[in-house]
């Protein structure tokens, strides 16, 4: 019997549907043991959101300040799992707060220590600045990562940017005057992501996961697009500058997260148009560093 521990923190609850479709051929094996498990912080973060909770999130998101979590039964911590798929958002550019919090708790060493770790994360399009946190943190727990799988929404970005925001502060994940396409992950990708667990079934049943990446980035795992890629990375460098500065500034926090607000809006709207006809006019000459680059966060190694 393999025994399988899925742990996860979702909001909206679109994660645990993307994970309950990802594992439903491995819930099925009778020679697996599939184990859910809820991330739960002890301050919670209420859904739907309104801007001033959302925007009052951003620093400690992006500087990776921990918050208490509930504790984890002790029948998950101290037993031997063969595989832990963790299932995460990204807020900021970076790991949501619970979860990060979960990765550095006294309960997340001991549950990822020395384990095999696939993670999957549900997103809006940037994600690979919070996969390289946790990257790092697997090593440092000399956890074994051995497959991610990405799903996000595939409107373009100025679209998705808007969908996401209604959904976000209203909790109806619905198509927006009838017009906009719906926000978050499709439907139809959620269901799809059941074809990923036939491959993790495989290397999890043979003890093996040296190709399991490449399996699922063949089947459509993980899709990079450089410029997507490269402007998050300018982004979580601005971010960061942006927590540091605020954090320290305990008595005027609200009035500079709102002038966040405005900063983040007019690179949303202005700045990222402006952008990416710029990245256009560079394209013939950024082969060899797209390609690079999609070669590496199609990956699951650590620079």
């Amino acid at each position: 019997m393999k025994n399988v521990l899925v742990i996860y923190y979702t909001q909206s609850g679109q994660l645990l549907d993307i994970l309950q479709s990802f594992t439903s051929s491995l819930e099925k094996d009778s020679q697996v043991a599939l184990t859910f498990c809820e991330i739960k912080p002890q301050l919670e973060f209420a859904f739907p959101w309104n801007g001033e909770r959302f925007f009052n999130a951003f620093p400690e998101s992006v500087l990776q300040v921990n918050q208490k979590i509930q504790p984890i039964p002790k029948e998950i911590t101290d037993k031997k799992w063969d595989l832990v798929i963790l299932g995460y958002q990204v807020w900021f550019l970076s790991v949501s707060i619970p979860v990060n919090s979960f990765l550095f708790s006294e309960d997340g060493k001991k549950i990822l220590k020395n384990n095999r770790v696939l993670t999957v994360i549900g997103c809006r399009n940037m994600w690979t600045n919070a996969q390289e946190k946790v990257k790092i943190r697997l090593k440092e727990l000399h956890a074994e990562l051995v497959g991610n799988i990405v799903l996000t929404d595939k409107a373009p970005n100025l679209i998705s940017a808007y969908t996401i925001v209604k959904w976000m502060y209203s909790g109806k994940k619905e198509k927006y005057l009838g017009v906009f396409p719906k926000p978050g992950v499709s439907d139809q990708d959620i269901q799809n992501a059941a074809v990923f667990g036939k491959p993790v079934l495989e290397s999890l049943k043979k003890e093996d996961y040296r190709d399991l990446q490449q399996k699922l980035v063949a089947l459509g795992a993980v899709v990079i697009k450089p410029f997507i890629v490269t402007i998050e990375k300018r982004g979580a460098a601005i971010f960061k500058k942006w927590a540091t500065f605020i954090i320290t500034k305990k008595a005027s926090r609200n009035r500079w997260l709102k002038i966040f607000n405005l900063y983040l809006a007019i690179a949303i709207w202005i700045i990222s148009p402006i952008a990416y006809v710029l990245y256009l006019l560079s394209y013939p000459f950024t082969f060899a560093n797209r390609k690079k680059l999609t070669e590496y966060y199609k990956g699951i190694q650590l620079k």
